[in-house]
């Protein structure tokens, strides 16, 4: 996937409301915005890729149904990062305290958070770096867990706070625990 990057600062510096409503009003294109303001620009991915991530998601969503002790979203979710970049990962999960700390009326727009749990899809045209650094990214920000799968390479690349990258190649499931305790993604309707 090629990604544009438009630098817009100092020209036009838009709001958090002014930077939603342009998302909004451009919903063929996944927008992000990143710590320094520029503004990412991607098409859709292809239809494989949406399949496998409909996957990872239904698999994310069914087990967060039935644990309740937090909530799912899928790739069009964005999220507010403590260091003012707006993401929207492929699949993501926020604990239900975190989550109902937050005012209905942000709850609607790009929620000033970041999930506890993150997950990166990598496309066939998915450069690796950008993604390594995006998964970073989330690590600071607050996230427990995150997951970037590989499917190209078959690897999935593991981030934890404080932890080095781990790296494993060609698993058959992947486990959530601690933090998503009992979620286990199975890897074969992904690869």
């Amino acid at each position: 996937m090629t990604v544009l990057i438009l630098q817009t600062h100092p020209a036009l510096d838009m709001t958090e409301e002014q930077f939603f409503q342009f998302c909004q009003i451009n919903p063929n294109y996944r927008i992000e915005r990143n710590a320094q303001g520029e503004l990412l620009v991607m098409s859709p991915t292809g239809s494989e890729t949406g399949h496998h991530n409909a996957k990872l998601t239904q698999q994310l969503g069914n087990w967060s149904d039935e644990d309740g002790t937090g909530i799912d979203f899928d790739s069009s979710a964005g999220f507010k990062l403590p260091n003012g970049a707006e993401r929207s990962p492929d699949a993501s999960w926020v604990k239900l305290e975190k989550w109902q700390a937050i005012p209905p009326q942000q709850q609607q727009r790009f929620a000033p958070l970041c999930p506890d749990f993150v997950v990166e899809l990598r496309s066939p045209s998915d450069k690796i770096q950008p993604l390594q650094e995006k998964m970073e990214e989330y690590i600071q920000n607050g996230a427990s867990l995150g997951w970037l799968i590989d499917r190209k390479n078959r690897r999935v690349y593991i981030y934890r706070p404080q932890t080095p990258v781990e790296c494993v190649q060609s698993p058959e499931t992947l486990q959530g625990d601690p933090l998503l305790s009992g979620f286990v993604l199975q890897l074969a309707k992904i690869w």
